[in-house]
């Protein structure tokens, strides 16, 4: 049983990267824009490490970054201990996943991927950054009872991992009308119109956008936690330069004044 299992879940985890080639070389849906002011707010900082912990840590890994690197975002050893510990680890232990790697291949088709550096792997020229399209991918989960899973995703067509925020989102499903192409009236195109809300999440839908913004901001900031003090000395050292070049210009003028 488990043999098949796996050989469902990896024929789904193919299709569902075949889906996603076609649909990108067919320009796939816009992605919506990543408030980048959590970027400079601890407390969305937090809560979007709280969720992760909560939500994404029990598959997915974060095996290069470190529990005790929170401290950097404003939490304490105690604050993290009695919040983001659950499985007896210490603060200085990387976010590892107990999950056994020969079990999740043949639970799932393959392993979870980490999400360490997530946010910068994802990230497209044309379309937009990492943060961009995570922002977009974990608003756009809808219920479809056609998948295994029972989910599907308008940035990641049939996507193989579930809604894990449906809780907190709610049940909605897709609404998409038939439209005939104009150059070529026999071919029919489903075209995505409206979400409809089945039943209510935990949260509103402001709240839930909020919550996955602080998750998106804090993916981003793992990915480089020192990019918060690059920004600052980069400006330092520009402010600098740019005193220092005034000042060389004003040196040199006085030096020449008087040579003719």
């Amino acid at each position: 049983m488990k043999k098949i299992i796996a050989t469902l879940l990896t024929s789904l985890c193919l299709g569902a990267g075949l889906t996603s080639t076609a649909l990108a070389s067919e320009g796939g849906i816009e992605w919506d824009r990543f408030p980048t002011s959590k970027m400079n707010d601890l407390a969305a900082l937090q809560h979007g490490a709280k969720i992760f912990v909560n939500y994404c840590l029990n598959c997915h890994s974060a095996n290069f970054m470190r529990y005790n690197r929170l401290k950097d975002i404003g939490l304490t050893d105690e604050q993290i201990k009695g919040n983001l510990l659950f499985a007896g680890e210490k603060v200085g232990e990387t976010m590892k996943v107990s999950l056994d790697p020969k079990q999740a291949k043949e639970w799932f088709g393959a392993l979870p991927p980490d999400l360490t550096v997530i946010a910068r792997s994802r990230a497209d020229g044309a379309k937009g950054t990492g943060a961009d399209y995570l922002y977009t991918y974990l608003r756009k989960y809808y219920r479809d009872e056609t998948k295994a899973t029972g989910w599907n995703n308008l940035a990641f067509p049939s996507v193989a991992m579930p809604h894990v925020l449906w809780e907190l989102q709610g049940v909605r499903t897709a609404r998409f009308e038939e439209e005939k192409d104009p150059h070529d009236p026999s071919k029919v195109t489903h075209v995505f119109k409206d979400f409809v809300q089945v039943t209510p999440g935990t949260m509103t839908p402001q709240q839930y956008d909020e919550s996955v913004a602080d998750l998106v901001a804090y993916l981003q900031w793992m990915g480089e936690p020192a990019q918060g003090t690059r920004f600052r000395l980069g400006i330092i050292v520009v402010l600098f330069l740019l005193g220092f070049t005034v000042f060389a210009w004003r040196l040199n003028a006085s030096f020449w004044k008087d040579i003719k």
